[in-house]
């Protein structure tokens, strides 16, 4: 029997546990996409107690709070941060199978030094363990950051943001990790929202544009991306329900717009019109731009409308969406192809039954601009996960080109979700040394080790095109 997450950690072979330790574990971290919040790594952020850096806003560990039964006083109620705690070292115990099991110890090992299994057992020492060590200099956002080995930070911003955090950290010479935002502009995408029309006036106001139309709307979203650009913006990323290809005259498009705006209800198709629009607009400027285009979609959000209500999006009530046509996502490539050529697009599914449509998809609209113009993104959200990440990157291998794979990102709230970068590195290193060990690629370390390190953190260097 292996020991219990020790230095071999998924590590099943010999092979693996060479290409891990010698190449993948020494590489940096690029976290390309995540939800951090710039401000707490401008103010150095300081957590008062494990609650706090662990709990706050991840909806990963509150849905599974909720299916073992924890009152929601516990997980975003009132309760206080140390109750919190025990409940969920409590419902820790109960995780066998589950990545957060295997994301929580590892974060406790890396970060607190603790090796052993958290549980209700043992919950009061973990908690006291944790916060002393939370009280030192070296778990601050800032130092959390520089300790895991990150170079850079892409955060996920909207076009309306001062990014005034982001000029904080750049113009302090002390830190120096990059810290870019992302443009993620779906609100202005978002026609059937009932905030639509105040979103609008909100875009008008700090673009300076006077907004009457979707052409102006257009001209307001350039300004926004040359002042987003100017503040080391490389990277767009949209969260879509699928993707839409639903083509409409510009006349059309703008009486949509100008129906929303009157204080009109659009209708569907009215919406996957106004979308496709959209999309084709932005994929056609990050073209121009040379900035990447990350698609993420097949989620239906927000389906308890009852705890909706009461706490909010992004609390754990979203699902996989089933419909994603693959018709659709390939017109919509080719219209924005045809239009003003790609950019680089990174495609994730949170259905994994769309793998294979994806590695086919991608592969009829590469070319010589960049190895793996078009990618197929990591395993993502209900996905990322061990049986997630084999699955997505053997039918990547399978249909595409593994190895000039972007790689892993943490997608994440956390300051301690680093660790997820080396969970998918040992999953990768894992999955190519089996494949070796099985006689299906040669024990070349000159060619696997260059592979593993690329797709750990180079490919991702050379992709965005960042200067590090």
């Amino acid at each position: 029997m292996k020991a219990f997450m020790d230095a071999d950690f998924l590590l099943s072979n010999d092979t693996a546990k060479k290409l891990y330790h010698e190449y993948a574990a020494k590489v940096p971290v690029l976290d390309y996409h995540c939800h951090i919040n710039p401000r707490e790594i401008a103010e150095d952020r300081r957590f008062e107690n494990i609650t706090q850096v662990w709990l706050g806003g991840d909806h990963y560990k509150w849905r599974f709070m909720r299916s073992c039964g924890v009152e929601e006083y516990y997980i975003t109620g009132a309760a206080s941060d140390h109750d919190k705690f025990i409940k969920w070292a409590e419902c820790l115990g109960k995780a066998i199978g589950n990545p957060l099991y295997h994301w929580s110890h590892l974060e406790l090992q890396r970060y607190f030094g603790f090796y052993g299994a958290l549980s209700a057992k043992n919950a009061e020492e973990v908690w006291e363990l944790c916060n002393k060590k939370l009280a030192e200099p070296s778990m601050t956002a800032r130092n959390i950051i520089k300790n895991s080995n990150v170079t850079l930070i892409c955060t996920t911003d909207d076009p309306i943001d001062s990014l005034e955090w982001h000029k904080v950290i750049a113009e302090d010479k002390d830190f120096d990790v990059q810290v870019l935002p992302a443009w993620r502009p779906d609100k202005a995408m978002y026609i059937e929202k009932p905030d639509y029309a105040e979103y609008i006036g909100k875009l008008a106001k700090v673009s300076g544009v006077e907004i009457t139309s979707f052409e102006d709307v257009k001209k307001a979203l350039c300004i926004r991306m040359d002042y987003f650009a100017s503040m080391g913006c490389s990277v767009s990323d949209h969260g879509l329900e699928y993707v839409y290809y639903a083509p409409a005259t510009a006349e059309e498009v703008e009486a949509i717009f100008a129906k929303k705006m009157s204080g009109g209800e659009v209708s569907r198709e009215e919406e996957f019109k106004f979308k496709t629009a959209f999309m084709i607009f932005v994929g056609g400027e990050y073209c121009r731009r040379n900035w990447v285009m990350q698609l993420h979609y097949g989620v239906k959000r927000d389906n308890n409308k009852v705890m909706f209500a009461k706490i909010g999006p992004d609390t754990g009530y979203d699902c996989t969406n089933n419909y994603a046509p693959s018709s659709q996502l390939a017109d919509f490539l080719n219209a924005v192809n045809e239009a003003t050529g790609l950019p680089k697009t990174i495609i994730y599914s949170l259905n994994p039954v769309d793998n294979q449509a994806i590695g086919t998809i991608i592969g009829a609209f590469q070319d010589s601009a960049a190895v793996g113009k078009i990618q197929q993104g990591s395993a993502w959200w209900f996905n990322d996960n061990k049986t997630g990440m084999i699955e997505q990157m053997t039918s990547l291998a399978n249909l595409g080109n593994l190895s000039g794979f972007v790689g892993m990102l943490t997608d994440s709230r956390s300051f301690l979700s680093y660790t997820r970068h080396e969970y998918f590195r040992r999953i990768l290193c894992n999955l190519i040394g089996g494949w070796v060990e099985n006689g299906e690629f040669p024990e070349d370390y000159d060619i696997l080790g260059e592979m593993v390190r690329n797709i750990s953190y180079y490919n991702a260097v050379n992709y965005f095109g960042f200067n590090l």
